[in-house]
């Protein structure tokens, strides 16, 4: 068990969605409901893209640039952040918003949502292929959260958070599809529920635990191998710089004087290199 260290100020109100920046050696955050990207130097200095509405995930783009989840859909970013080319709605229920993502290893862009008010099964995990086109994956989904691809190219691991399981599905590299489902391992409700969650490079998962402060390593065989304590209460999500494990965390809901580190980004060494983050392919 180790304990991770702050290494920013409180510079996200809701933070989310880490993604280590390869080409620009950074650490990229969502402040998801205020709709900006935070980028972290590796010494701790940020700089806040603020976009504006919902900034749900962000991942690079292999020609260069992002692209980013928004409230409803999709946008593709220049390097600086500049839109490039129109919006790509996904659906039009304002009751409903995107939530967390990521790219699989052929560079589609997937992410899924939750209804504002947590209505039970209300969620969708879409698709977008790099022709800009939208597809369903997955549905009956409440928190859709923590999605990222297995070394074989043939699974991927994902999280529905009231659910308290993390599962793994047989994933289909040729059409982006989902099929069979096993639980790896279930969150005991005293610790929290699983949020967003990465991979390193021996198929370790690692997942954030809301309500839980802290991120749980579990072995391919579902065994919790590892804990890393985080001094705020709403652990959110998790990514690989490296060995270093970055971690974002949330001052929603708290009230201007509790858990004054909440809302930082925490980062431990836990000794093993985090798996690839993939691109999105247009």
């Amino acid at each position: 068990m180790s304990e991770a260290e702050q290494v920013t100020g409180v510079v996200t109100d809701h933070g989310e969605g880490p993604f280590w920046d390869e080409a620009a050696g950074r650490l990229l955050v969502v402040d998801m409901l205020a709709g900006a990207v935070v980028a972290v130097a590796p010494g701790g200095g940020t700089h806040r893209y603020e976009l504006g509405g919902v900034a749900a995930a962000v991942r690079a783009r292999q020609g260069g640039g992002y692209v980013l989840a928004n409230e409803r859909g999709f946008q593709r970013y220049t390097a600086d952040f500049t839109p490039d080319g129109p919006p790509v709605a996904a659906f039009d229920d304002p009751a409903i918003r995107m939530n967390d993502g990521g790219c699989d290893p052929q560079g589609r862009f997937y992410c899924g949502t939750m209804a504002y008010a947590v209505t039970a099964g209300a969620g969708t995990l879409y698709r977008l292929d790099p022709d800009l086109t939208v597809h369903t994956v997955l549905t009956g989904v409440t928190i859709s959260n923590g999605i990222q691809w297995a070394a074989d190219g043939h699974h991927v691991y994902y999280n529905d958070t009231p659910t308290r399981r993390i599962d793994r599905y047989t994933f289909n590299p040729a059409d982006g599809t989902l099929g069979d489902r096993v639980t790896l391992a279930t969150v005991d409700v005293s610790a929290g529920q699983p949020d967003g969650l990465a991979l390193d490079a021996e198929g370790g998962v690692w997942v954030a635990l809301w309500g839980g402060g802290a991120v749980h390593r579990y072995a391919p065989d579902g065994t919790l191998t590892d804990r890393v304590t985080v001094p705020a209460r709403q652990t959110t999500a998790c990514a690989f710089g490296g060995t270093t494990l970055y971690i974002t965390t949330s001052r929603d809901g708290l009230g201007d004087n509790a858990e004054p580190a909440a809302g930082a980004i925490f980062a431990v060494d836990v000794g093993v290199t985090g798996a690839p983050q993939h691109a999105f392919a247009a």
